[in-house]
């Protein structure tokens, strides 16, 4: 299905702002647009759980229209602030930086999570909601398995340990397909040139106990 069918993008605006002192985009509205829309990738979760919704990403740029400071202003705490905080990210050195702006200005643009051709119009709030606070709940989890390989690397863990965290992954899914999929997010990051992120997703691979991004990892990620 194509990324522009399934997502609604809210450009920016600078309401504070003299509009001639404003950063501007390379390609401007419209080439905003279609940065977005070719470079993102909707997250997993969200999006087989009918998770849509504005998040706002405030952040500062240089005067070279380079990208710093760049934090989630309101979002869901999910997986979709952390698609859209990347995008930001991957603006940068994009924007045209006038002369007379001012560095230390956070700007901010809400980015529209809109899922199309999906059957998604029988969700309701309530499972929705339910949806979002279990995401919560998986991060807490994972966060269980990321500490008993961490332990483990040092050489402090039990067997009965391993045995629980391998019925946890299971739990939540962490097997080989799961795996697969998110090797191949970062290896279609790394053709964005999205060093970062794909190196974040590799990396979890290791700390979630598998070795299956150990070749990638040496090779994009020192």
């Amino acid at each position: 299905m194509m990324l522009s069918r399934i997502l609604i993008l809210l450009i920016p605006v600078f309401s504070s702002f003299n509009m001639d002192e404003v950063p501007v985009f390379k390609g401007g509205k419209r080439g905003l647009e279609s940065f977005v829309s070719e470079s993102l990738i909707y997250p997993e979760y969200s999006k087989q759980n009918c998770i849509q919704g504005t998040i706002q990403v405030s952040f500062k740029l240089t005067k070279k229209g380079r990208v710093f400071d760049s934090k989630v202003q309101k979002g869901y705490g999910i997986d979709l602030d952390d698609e859209a905080l990347r995008i930001i990210r991957l603006t940068s050195g994009k924007w045209l930086v006038p002369a007379s702006f001012d560095t230390t200005s956070a700007l901010v643009i809400p980015i529209n999570f809109s899922l199309r051709e999906y059957n998604c119009t029988s969700r309701s709030d309530r499972e929705i909601r339910e949806a979002i606070n279990a995401y919560r709940a998986q991060e807490e989890l994972t966060g269980a398995i990321t500490n008993f390989y961490e332990k483990k690397q040092s050489g402090k863990y039990s067997p009965e340990d391993e045995q629980k965290i391998s019925q946890l992954k299971e739990q939540l899914g962490y097997n080989d397909e799961y795996i697969s999929r998110v090797i191949k997010q970062a290896q279609h990051k790394l053709k964005q040139g999205d060093k970062e992120g794909a190196c974040e997703d590799l990396q979890f691979i290791r700390k979630i106990g598998s070795n299956k991004a150990d070749k990638l990892i040496e090779i994009n990620c020192r």
